[in-house]
């Protein structure tokens, strides 16, 4: 019991660490410093760095922080409440086995000398328990002995599961490095756009699916593409990076737009099975003020014009997907389309409008955009994102990818001042 009042004392003060004012000074005190005197840029820096910091204890409050905090000293909280409950409960009632729950909850939070520690403790108190209330020596040393050999078996299942969380370490940074092999990060200004992608595989701990993007500069002009393959799990990821790689390697070389979709077709007939496709929109911008979509299947992009008014672009000529154009003999066509200073294309993947809430009401999308659009694009993707997952309670059943394209306004240059001359008195 002492030990474990002392454990608790140890971390008590780390949890209960007061919170520094860090709001503005009082009237009095304000006015005896002179104003001059106050280097109010300092000031605001570390009024800011303050404010963050509230803010990250905030939001890890929230995420249940505290509570995992806790978690490594709940087995010592166990065994001294059994024990406790053993001192002032009957006398004939022997509470010796109910100590086995000390390390063995120990096992769950604690490394193997955690676990050992727990047991040992535990073991200790249950001698003194039993030796106080006379417990006969045969049954204490049987129950001291189950109470090791589950501190034993604890530690073993301990020392497992911190092998186990090393090595989903180790894959989830190996998952990383692909992802990010992959999915390649889109700078935020490409040529005369400002672009934005949120991308969320539906394996969190996998960190990538089978959905695709990618945004070149080439020598035609900005290229993109966005895609979804059929399927999930490592075969998607394997598609995926076939079609990125064609696409990247096709856009800097073929001056057509058809032509890059018809390099990535030829790629796929000869890498897929007969079952599987991909569906993608690839766009490009050859010139200024004019767009050209390619619609392989996909869901129609968002066009939101720079009155923020959002339209879906249908395809003229619906094609089939990529991968299947030997089975239906269709070609895709090439789609031209306005594109004006302030305008912006929304290109997503089925993930985020297949999205459900609880009443299984699809997610609406084009309204979404219409209430969170604005002329920052990595501002509209975040309150997209944040309306997407709180739709569907947290966490998505697909793989989703945004990407978001505005042609930038170009800055207007202020009006040449003109100062008019005063008269000149003429002099007496």
């Amino acid at each position: 019991m002492i030990q474990a009042r002392q454990h608790r004392s140890e971390h008590g003060p780390a949890r209960s660490s007061g919170h520094r004012w860090t709001g503005p000074l009082p009237a009095a005190r304000r006015s005896a410093i002179p104003r001059s005197s106050i280097p109010w840029a300092t000031i605001h820096r570390a009024t800011a760095r303050r404010v963050t910091a509230h803010r990250r204890a905030v939001g890890q409050f929230a995420a249940g922080t505290p509570v995992l905090q806790v978690l490594p000293i709940l087995p010592v909280l166990v065994v001294a409440v059994v024990v406790l409950v053993g001192l002032v409960g009957d006398a004939g009632v022997v509470w010796l086995p109910l100590l086995a729950a000390g390390p063995a909850f120990a096992a769950t939070t604690n490394g193997p000398r955690g676990v050992l520690c727990v047991g040992l403790l535990a073991a200790a108190l249950g001698a003194a328990q039993g030796l106080w209330d006379e417990v006969p020596g045969r049954e204490l040393a049987a129950g001291l002995s189950a109470l090791l050999a589950v501190t034993a078996a604890s530690g073993l299942a301990s020392a497992l599961r911190g092998r186990r969380e090393r090595v989903l370490a180790a894959v989830r940074s190996v998952a990383e490095a692909a992802q990010h092999a992959l999915l390649k990060p889109v700078p935020e200004t490409v040529g005369p756009f400002q672009v934005a992608v949120r991308y969320s595989a539906a394996a969190a701990e996998a960190r990538i699916g089978g959905d695709l993007y990618a945004l070149v500069s080439t020598p035609y002009g900005v290229r993109l593409i966005v895609g979804d393959v059929r399927g999930k799990g490592l075969p998607a990821v394997g598609t995926a990076a076939l079609v990125l790689g064609v696409f990247r390697e096709a856009a800097y070389d073929e001056p057509d737009l058809l032509a890059v979709v018809g390099r990535i077709e030829r790629s796929l007939s000869r890498n897929l099975g007969p079952d599987d496709f991909v569906t993608a929109v690839v766009a490009g911008y050859p010139r200024p003020d004019r767009l050209e979509v390619v619609n392989c299947g996909h869901a129609p992009p968002l066009l939101i014009s720079a009155s923020r008014e959002v339209g879906a672009v249908e395809p003229t000529h619906p094609a089939p997907p990529l991968g299947l154009r030997a089975l239906s003999g269709e070609s895709p066509r090439l789609q031209c389309l306005p594109f004006a200073d302030g305008d912006q294309l929304l290109l997503y993947t089925d993930g985020v409008t297949e999205a459900r809430d609880h009443s299984r009401a699809f997610y609406p999308l084009a309204e979404g955009v219409a209430r969170h659009v604005c002329e920052e694009p990595a501002r509209t993707l975040t309150a997209l994102h944040d309306e997407l997952l709180t739709h569907v309670g947290g966490h998505l059943h697909d793989d989703a990818a945004l990407l978001l394209l505005r042609r930038a306004t170009p800055p207007t240059d202020p009006p040449p001042t003109t100062t008019t001359p005063e008269p000149v008195a003429d002099a007496a």
